[in-house]
């Protein structure tokens, strides 16, 4: 119990940090200093995990944290600065995709005869956290491919938006059978293909000089995911830092949409460049 209440103690310190990180970003003199402040409050929520009662996986999860920092310190180093926006998008993505994750894992251990059955309240917190987060990962994917140069030109086809609200329905219909609990493992992969592909289709008519907006809506969904998946977890870290991370994000795409004279539901709709007519369309169009 003792140990237990060090990690709270530990975790809601390290949201504090998170938070006074970000309050210090917000201003181009503080903006280092904001970084190290949330860096440190990362580094105390992960080794305070390493205290939880009953961890599983302890050599699985060191292993993870050594490739990822080698591989985050060495991508570090070698962007450019002009590269940045691209780099965002594809660490959002992470963030997106690892809150997708464990909400799979979570689904699939409730499926499974013998696993951990979940309530109903996070059984469909998790389901709405997967949808976010594997939204938030494919769409981030493909914004970082746009601004990378990639998928150079908006990608446009007949009956695209019926198409898009097509899988949109499915996927939340899916959705709310896997909340109705004891999915099967196919309903679940059936759910999550739904979503990944969604997330593809949002984001491949939105024009390059439009990503940094759809990014930020990324940004929020992420946010949102990891808070959600944090209340399954019942980790109070994640629960805050996903809070603030989805409650910035979702100003910034406000801020950033009005100063660009774009609606929010032009980026929920896929519409965003569609009527200036500006980018060409794929052939065939």
């Amino acid at each position: 119990m003792v140990k237990l209440d060090l990690v709270a103690v530990a975790y809601f310190i390290a949201a504090a940090l998170f938070i006074i990180g970000l309050k210090r970003m917000s201003h181009p003199a503080s903006a280092r200093g904001g970084i190290l402040w949330a860096g440190a409050g990362m580094l105390a929520a992960t080794l305070a995990t390493f205290f939880v009662p009953d961890l599983k996986n302890i050599d699985l999860i060191i292993i993870a944290i050594v490739v990822g920092s080698a591989i985050a310190y060495v991508s570090a180093q070698r962007v450019k600065m002009t590269d940045m926006p691209q780099m965002i998008a594809l660490y959002n993505g992470m963030g997106g995709g690892a809150a997708a994750a464990i909400a799979a894992i979570e689904l699939i251990d409730g499926s499974t005869p013998g696993g951990k059955k979940l309530g109903p309240d996070v059984l469909v917190l998790a389901t709405v956290g997967a949808l976010i987060g594997a939204i938030s990962f494919s769409g981030s994917l493909i914004a970082f491919a746009k601004l990378q140069g990639w998928i150079q030109k908006p990608i446009r086809f007949v009956f695209q938006q019926p198409l898009n609200l097509l899988f949109f329905a499915a996927t939340v219909g899916l959705g709310v059978l896997l909340g109705l609990g004891d999915a099967p493992l196919v309903l679940i992969v059936a759910f999550f293909a739904s979503a990944l592909i969604f997330g593809v289709l949002m984001t491949i008519p939105i024009g390059g000089a439009d990503m940094p907006v759809v990014i930020s809506l990324y940004n929020a969904f992420t946010g949102l995911a990891v808070a959600l998946e944090g209340y399954v977890l019942k980790n109070p870290a994640m629960i805050i830092a996903g809070m603030v991370v989805g409650a910035a994000g979702t100003l910034l795409t406000q801020l950033m949409a009005k100063a660009m004279n774009r609606p929010i539901s032009n980026v929920l709709f896929s519409s965003f460049g569609s009527a200036s007519g500006a980018e060409e369309t794929v052939e065939g169009s």
